[in-house]
């Protein structure tokens, strides 16, 4: 009987610790000035509900709050805004009060002197080698010869298999950027990278807890293990002779051995390598995944996209690669590019902190704090995209969207990704190798989660067959 009446007991004191916990952190936040919003669990905040239930916790405290509202997100006060004015005045103000505020987590993986976590004069600099890595010349002369050939092999024996073309893309997109980055080729080294890779990636969106078995103990572990590996390859290529060490890849450019003007340390080397492979292989893995599950859908655009490819082949022997100007020429691939990114939403959002008190939108935002600028919605605004739920490559060409105030596919001020072509020139190169050789049909209606990443997490597979 008193064990009856203790587990009552117990459960009452367990809510009232509970409670007193959430009302405790709401009092830690409740300053004059700051925008509404609750403030979760102490440390973990409201983390586990924005990484679980992802637009919907989102649109539920835009319902009770506006699109204005604090949170506490992945181990920092934070204030998300959907407000689109507000958006485009954030991203075109960095310096103003603002710089980037990605999380811990990420910071300690992707590293600190990665080109998204700095700002000014070192930004501009870092931009600057990262930009001169795809001048139109070196498009034409060795990205795209180099994506041309790697694509070539990656599809050349998909014929008759049923194939997982969510694992398929992420292995094209890290292996097809070793080989820029590098010049490596599939091998031991290569593998092993790969392992550590995948390791890295889930540690970036995780709270910073470093503690054995999690995915942000696992992720930092992975980081070392790929510098160590990054270093050995730069302390080679310095230790080759100088014929050697002049290869048309991209370290050899970033280390100063090729023409370059923005000279970077090994450390920072390093990082922008790092995030040169995350933020591609993120990008052009899931677009390449999305964009083949899109067209199998929708069998018109299919149509439209394939006569475009298979006019680029005309008069082409099947050993010649695309050339630059066949690949500016595909206006409506590029078009179907925008469109995955916009109804698939890769990216979410950016985040920005602030390094002083300061005013938005009628609120005082502390120092310190981040800035959750959540874009998502953007993507389906009637207003900007008519019938927005629809997959439709043909908006992009009629209405000169790219140029829009509230393009922010790709980023937006400084921020815009400086890999942005290559990236499509990658997605590109793939989906022309893939639709002029291949039809596909989808194999077990697999599902698809949208948030925090786009993924399916038991695969997408489809059954392939030679298209000629």
């Amino acid at each position: 009987m008193a064990a009856f009446m203790l587990l009552p007991c117990l459960a009452l004191s367990l809510l009232c610790i509970c409670s007193a916990l959430l009302r405790w952190n709401e009092l830690k936040y409740r300053m004059k000035g700051l925008p509404p919003g609750t403030m979760g669990w102490p440390v973990f905040g409201e983390t586990t509900d924005f990484l679980k239930l992802g637009p919907c916790f989102i649109k539920n405290q835009r319902a009770r709050y506006g699109s204005f509202f604090k949170s506490h997100l992945l181990g920092c006060p934070t204030v998300v805004s959907m407000d689109p004015d507000i958006n485009r005045y954030i991203l075109m103000n960095e310096g103003k009060g603002l710089v980037p505020g990605y999380p811990q987590s990420m910071l300690d993986i992707l590293g600190r002197r990665n080109i998204a976590a700095v700002h000014g004069s070192t930004h501009k600099y870092m931009r600057g080698a990262l930009l001169s890595l795809v001048t139109p010349a070196k498009l034409r002369h060795q990205v795209l010869p180099k994506i041309d050939q790697f694509m070539r092999t990656h599809l050349s024996d998909w014929n008759r298999k049923i194939v997982n073309i969510q694992d398929k893309t992420k292995e094209m997109a890290l292996l097809s950027s070793l080989k820029q980055i590098a010049g490596l080729e599939c091998g031991s080294m290569c593998e092993e990278f790969k392992q550590e890779f995948f390791k890295l990636v889930l540690g970036t969106l995780s709270l910073p807890i470093d503690l054995p078995g999690t995915s942000y103990k696992n992720g930092f572990k992975a980081r070392k293990n790929i510098v160590d590996m990054l270093r050995r390859l730069i302390q080679q290529r310095r230790s080759s002779s100088a014929e050697e060490q002049i290869q048309d890849d991209m370290l050899s450019q970033l280390m100063g051995t090729a023409e370059n003007k923005h000279q970077l340390t090994d450390d920072e080397i390093i990082d922008q390598l790092i995030t040169i492979l995350y933020s591609g292989y993120e990008t052009v893995s899931t677009t390449s995944m999305m964009a083949v599950k899109y067209l199998h859908d929708n069998p018109h655009v299919l149509h439209e996209l394939r006569k475009e490819h298979m006019e680029i082949r005309e008069g082409k022997r099947p050993e010649d690669p695309i050339t630059l100007e066949e690949f500016k020429s595909m206006r409506f691939t590029r078009a179907v590019i925008f469109e995955t990114s916009r109804l698939a939403t890769i990216v979410n959002g950016v985040l920005r902190k602030t390094t002083r008190d300061m005013e938005i939108n009628g609120f005082v935002i502390p120092e310190g704090w981040r800035i959750y600028v959540y874009t998502r919605e953007i993507n389906y605004d009637p207003k900007l995209y008519p019938d927005p739920m629809a997959f439709n490559p043909w908006r992009w060409l009629e209405n000169s969207l790219e140029s829009h105030n509230y393009f922010l596919l790709f980023g937006g001020g400084t921020r815009q990704c400086p890999g942005k072509e290559l990236g499509i020139a990658e997605i590109c190169t793939f989906l022309h190798y893939f639709v002029t050789r291949y039809r596909w049909e989808e194999v077990g209606g697999d599902k698809l989660m949208k948030f925090p990443r786009v993924e399916a997490p038991n695969g997408l597979h489809i059954r392939v067959s030679s298209y000629c």
